[in-house]
């Protein structure tokens, strides 16, 4: 079959093999001269951020097991000293748990982000980008978050000095103003409360203006005792000061009474009653108990010295006593006596004894 002359390729088409061959031998020529002038460049480019690379990991790492490992001794020291006396007031091992494991948890965020940042930051410097543009939209950028984000951002860092602080801890009883109760869980942006009732609150750390810890220091325990007026008042300072004395030497309201207990006088005086205010300084958490064992014990104290309380049985003398004869009695009339003036006004006027006449 004949082929067509428009079809067939012409001469000056065709490409010369001869000059393919010398552009592919040039471009090659020119690659490896690149290669070989700027090989150098590259390997000390390259050996550059790899070093950093690696010292930012070592550096991370070694900063990580530090802290983790100081963390660990805090712990270890806490629970070593768990066992006794006052151990679980003073250092209470959960507490101290939570308390550096969150601290842990901040620094090693902390390390981790100025470290690889910082490292992020000169691997960017090392390959020629200008950092101006992107700190500058970081900043921005930043800036935008933080104000979105500010409860995320106040909550956060109220919770870091919160536990950095140590105002309160796991197993305290605290007032935080919005809600109360025994701290369950101690977190970055929330607490965890238990209330009298047993309801679970998650109280935000940046909503917390004031805290009132109910477990730290020391506690009073109070008690107000109303006996009558009539009563001796050394007798009963006696019999107080004999019950106090009894209830230090005993288990456990030896490690639970932190001080003497303390007979304050007379905090009130009525004509039926007075009463007379016992205080002691205490354990922490442990002041209702004390004040229910020192009412018991002086209750029974009271009674078997014959010391009346106003408010419970009557003695034995006014039980006793003779009723008032005159109490069934009415009291007099002037209605009684016919000649009084108001016994002559009630009588009846009697009828005219002459005729009556009548129309």
């Amino acid at each position: 079959m004949p082929w067509s002359a428009a079809l067939l390729p012409l001469a000056a088409d065709t490409p010369d093999a001869s000059t393919t061959l010398k552009e592919t031998h040039e471009n090659v020529t020119n690659a490896a001269s690149f290669i070989e002038e700027n090989w150098a460049g590259w390997l000390y480019l390259g050996l550059r951020i790899l070093l950093i690379i690696v010292i930012a990991a070592a550096l991370r790492s070694v900063v990580r097991k530090s802290l983790t490992k100081l963390i660990t001794r805090m712990n270890r020291g806490a629970e070593a000293v768990e066992g006794t006396a006052l151990g679980g007031l003073l250092v209470n091992a959960e507490r101290r748990r939570q308390r550096s494991e969150a601290i842990g948890s901040v620094l090693r965020s902390v390390a981790s982000f100025l470290i690889l940042g910082t490292a992020g930051l000169m691997v960017l410097g090392a390959l020629d980008i200008n950092l101006g543009p992107l700190l500058a939209s970081a900043g921005v950028a930043g800036v935008a978050i933080g104000f979105g984000a500010r409860n995320l951002v106040t909550d956060f860092l109220s919770g870091v000095f919160m536990i950095l602080e140590d105002q309160y801890g796991v197993g305290d009883k605290i007032d935080a103003g919005v809600a109360s109760g025994e701290v369950v869980e101690v977190g970055l942006r929330v607490t965890k409360l238990r209330g009298d009732n047993g309801e679970i609150w998650y109280v935000r750390n940046g909503e917390i203006k004031r805290i009132g810890n109910l477990s730290q220091g020391w506690a009073t325990a109070a008690v107000d005792m109303q006996v009558k007026p009539s009563e001796s008042l050394p007798r009963i300072r006696e019999v107080i000061q004999e019950v106090s004395d009894s209830m230090a030497k005993e288990s456990p309201w030896d490690e639970r009474l932190w001080g003497p207990v303390e007979v304050l006088g007379l905090d009130e005086v009525l004509l039926a009653s007075m009463t007379v205010k016992v205080t002691a300084k205490t354990m922490p958490g442990q002041q209702f108990a004390v004040e229910r064992e020192l009412r018991w014990r002086i209750k029974e104290a009271f009674d078997a010295a014959g010391i009346g309380i106003v408010g419970g049985l009557p003695a034995e003398d006014e039980e006793a006593a003779a009723a008032d004869p005159s109490a069934a009695v009415a009291p007099p009339s002037a209605l009684a006596n016919p000649t009084s003036p108001q016994s002559l006004a009630a009588t009846p006027i009697p009828a005219p004894a002459g005729p009556r006449i009548t129309k």
